[in-house]
């Protein structure tokens, strides 16, 4: 898969229970695009700062995953379910305009859903009014 493929942006929320065997705390639409993914009929995009807090939530046992964190990483983003959705300076940017987002995590996660023009996988009703893109969850 590559990015013409993408279905969406997944927050860090969306993305721990789609891998952590928490699949059914997903909204029935978000639970879809990660089946649809797990299916290869599409890939999500992964923010590095989802990224930097899932590696966060491994090593303090809060997730754990069927490999080391790295070696998952690899593993998901070579696997074409994953695409990694790298910070640049235009997310950055976009990020500036979103200071109603009070978490500089969700910030820049909208932001990167709003750069790619992508939906946003995530149960937080705020983000779509504050970024304007749309979130997938229910």
């Amino acid at each position: 898969m590559d990015a013409k493929d993408a279905l969406a942006v997944t927050d860090t929320h969306a993305l721990i229970w789609a891998i952590d065997g928490k699949r059914k705390r997903l909204g029935k639409h978000a639970r879809r695009l990660f089946d649809r993914a797990d299916e290869g009929k599409g890939a999500i995009y992964i923010p590095t700062f989802a990224l930097a807090e899932l590696g966060e939530a491994c090593h303090k046992d809060r997730v754990e995953l069927a490999l080391p964190f790295e070696e998952w990483t690899r593993a998901a983003f070579g696997s074409g379910k994953y695409l990694e959705a790298e910070l640049t300076a235009e997310i950055v940017y976009a990020a500036q305009r979103l200071y109603a987002i009070p978490e500089r995590g969700d910030r820049l996660i909208a932001a990167t859903a709003v750069v790619l023009d992508l939906p946003l996988i995530t149960r937080d009703p705020e983000i779509q009014k504050i970024a304007g893109v749309e979130c997938i969850w229910s």
